[in-house]
């Protein structure tokens, strides 16, 4: 097999996994623009107080770097991609990937998917786990889990979980 064949070979297995892989984005302050609009006041009221409060320039700032970083996830949009490799998160700060083989259960809710490292539901998932927002995806997502994710213990909580 000479060296154009070589390539041609892995660029076809390239396609055929980014065609089975499932991407989408999830941007909830989009989905809310009420409450967006009242969280964004709240947090131009609290910068405001902050900084007539304590005659600060510096708290202020101080205070809207703590309410941006904690929104982060409400502000800016969050894009997911799930392949035969695993999971990958990106956002503005951070792109998290995991492998399938560290997951051993999963649980949906009406907002997302919850990935957890055990078998059995655990106090600790919610700090070891990763969770996906559904982004108007549920059912594609759920099946996209169920191939890799198969557990017997969360098959009995899936749908009752929420």
């Amino acid at each position: 097999m000479d060296d154009s064949s070589k390539i041609s070979a892995q660029t076809e297995a390239d396609t055929k996994a980014a065609a089975a892989a499932f991407n989408w984005s999830c941007h909830p302050v989009r989905k809310r623009p009420l409450v967006s609009v009242l969280v964004t006041l709240f947090v131009i009221f609290a910068v405001a107080y902050v900084y007539y409060s304590f005659d600060s320039v510096g708290f202020a700032l101080l205070t809207l770097i703590v309410f941006s970083l904690s929104l982060a996830r409400y502000y800016f949009p969050t894009h997911y991609r799930l392949s035969e490799k695993g999971v990958t998160i990106k956002t503005p700060t951070q792109t998290i990937s995991k492998q399938w083989s560290e997951y051993r259960s999963f649980y949906p809710d009406k907002n997302g998917v919850l990935l957890s490292p055990f078998v059995e539901p655990s106090r600790l998932e919610n700090f070891r786990g990763i969770y996906l927002m559904y982004g108007g995806k549920r059912e594609q997502i759920i099946s996209y889990i169920n191939k890799y994710i198969s557990s017997a213990d969360s098959s009995s909580s899936k749908e009752g979980s929420g």
